[in-house]
């Protein structure tokens, strides 16, 4: 039997017209893969699931084990605005579970949300906040990649400067058509370099917000000749591509200014941690070319301005206070991030950590007797691994499933 949302997704998917639905969900590095269905088999998917190899998924199964399947999650369903109105196709994320109908260990979705339960259990609500950037790249004359940006502008620039202003406005258009809304967007530093920062949510919709926008920068950018790049540091010696994660911190049945405390201990057990998450949020050995240049930290410092911190503590009033870890790039899987950093403080909460006095001070450029004051992030991914692999916290953190992918 559907459940009530279930049958009114399925009785608009009949109502407009859709053909075809995709099932989306994300291999362990937070890569988005899809099958897509026929629409007349929706009903069969909310209730048996569709079966799919998942030997063929980064992070998933080897062959001897390879059934998995996929469950949509009704609330999920959107249309994709670039696809045809009449024979459209609609698009939900899912639950992947066993064959025994247990859920997969590796759900990456599922431990985020698993986690937004375990804050809940503790009386406490976190909201979080993305800000990601990518670079805009041309496309040679056989629609093939190129290495040259698309304009040669700078930090705020505008057009005729910014030749990236009607790529980003049909960004923007398209998310809204999503049920997004981007707060707002503009050029970065880097030649063809661009931002959108969405507005705050529960942690588990802005997981699913980051993946349809690097799914719809992208398809944007082919329409208009181009193809986006979320590497961590696409062009050497320019800025990398950031992806800052903003979170509040509050008691789960008000939003309302956090206990000071509460914000502190939470902001304490980030600090602590970020060292033992740094291979889940900088995963590729590209991204370690990012880190301590252009504005990405590089030691576990914080401030309430200063942008060479780990964590920036933005201006606002007190029932938008918020804290800013810069250290993730736009490679990581915002799923395992956002977890990962919501854990880290829950366990400061819970231990009543304190943070160690702000820093004031440009770490970029600060002398190495200054700098070294303060504890360093991983240079290399090798070494994050294995600072990784070492971490009780970690260990117990994340599912044995998880854990193995990103340190073995």
């Amino acid at each position: 039997m559907l459940s009530v949302s279930q049958r009114e997704a399925a009785e608009l998917i009949e109502s407009s017209d859709i053909k075809f639905v995709r099932l989306a969900f994300c291999d362990v590095f937070g890569v988005q893969k899809n099958i897509s269905v026929q629409a007349s088999e929706i009903e069969r998917a909310f209730e048996q699931g569709i079966a799919f190899d998942a030997s063929s998924i980064a992070g998933f199964r080897d062959p001897s084990q390879s059934d998995l399947f996929l469950f949509p999650d009704p609330e999920t369903m959107v249309l994709l605005p670039w696809r045809p109105s009449r024979g459209g196709v609609a698009r939900f994320f899912c639950e992947i579970r066993n064959p025994d109908g247990t859920p997969f260990s590796a759900d990456c979705r599922r431990f985020l949300a698993d986690t937004e339960q375990l804050l809940a259990e503790k009386g406490l609500r976190c909201d979080v906040g993305a800000e990601c950037e990518f670079y805009l790249f041309k496309l040679d004359e056989n629609g093939n990649p190129t290495d040259i940006p698309l304009d040669r502008a700078g930090y705020f620039d505008i057009a005729p400067a910014d030749c990236g202003e009607n790529v980003r406005r049909e960004i923007c258009q398209t998310l809204e058509m999503m049920g997004i809304q981007p707060e707002r967007s503009h050029h970065e530093q880097g030649p063809g370099q661009n931002e959108i920062d969405f507005r705050y949510s529960n942690a588990l919709s802005a997981a699913d917000h980051v993946v349809t926008f690097k799914q719809v920068v992208s398809t944007v950018a082919a329409r208009n000749g181009l193809w986006a790049s979320f590497a961590p540091k696409p062009i050497a010696g320019e800025a990398g591509n950031g992806f800052h994660i903003n979170c509040s911190i509050t008691h789960a049945d008000v939003r309302a200014a956090a206990n000071e405390s509460l914000f502190q201990s939470f902001m304490a057990g980030v600090l602590t941690h970020t060292p033992e998450m740094t291979a889940v949020l900088n995963p590729l050995e590209s991204s370690y070319a990012r880190l301590g240049k252009d504005k990405a930290p590089s030691r576990v410092s914080w401030s309430p301005s200063n942008r060479s911190q780990l964590i920036r503590i933005p201006a606002a009033d007190a029932s938008h206070q918020r804290m800013e870890l810069r250290s993730p790039d736009a490679s990581a899987n915002p799923y395992l991030a956002f977890a990962l950093v919501m854990r880290a403080g829950l366990d400061g909460i819970l231990r009543g950590l304190t943070p160690p006095p702000s820093c004031d001070e440009n770490l970029l450029d600060a002398p190495a007797e200054t700098a070294n004051r303060f504890p360093a992030l991983p240079a290399d991914l090798a070494e994050a691994r294995r600072i990784m692999k070492e971490s009780a916290f970690m260990q117990q953190s994340m599912p044995a499933h998880l854990f193995a992918a990103y340190t073995e």
